[in-house]
């Protein structure tokens, strides 16, 4: 299995995070920022399955016609990062010695709440 390339100056990555983002995959260079497409990591399809279903899910806790925080937003995005750090250690299970993977939640509801407090 060839290493995931990305843009930093070595061009193969050994730090990788997950982290949701609309409309990404979510499998990120944790220090160049690329996002990488979950077809060329080296997990199993049912983990990659998960994930996408995961970061598919992202940011249902704004209605973003009215640009504003859902009720009980902070707690579905909470929800939402439990989840996403659970399949991190699988995806870390999965790459055990090859990456070092960390998650990155999200503050999205609380940039929310704040922005209209």
């Amino acid at each position: 299995m060839t290493d995931v390339l990305c843009f930093c100056e070595q061009k193969e990555n050994q730090e990788l995070k997950v982290e949701g983002d609309v409309g990404a995959d979510p499998i990120w260079c944790n220090q160049c920022g690329c996002n990488f497409d979950l077809e060329d990591i080296p997990i199993s399809n049912k983990l990659k399955s998960e994930l996408m279903e995961w970061a598919n899910k992202y940011g249902e806790w704004i209605d973003w016609g009215q640009d504003q925080l859902i009720p009980n937003g902070i707690e579905i995005e909470e929800e939402h990062n439990k989840q996403g750090a659970k399949l991190t250690e699988k995806v870390n299970k999965e790459l055990r010695g090859k990456y070092r993977i960390r998650f990155s939640s999200s503050t999205m509801a609380r940039m929310y709440a704040n922005k209209y407090h």
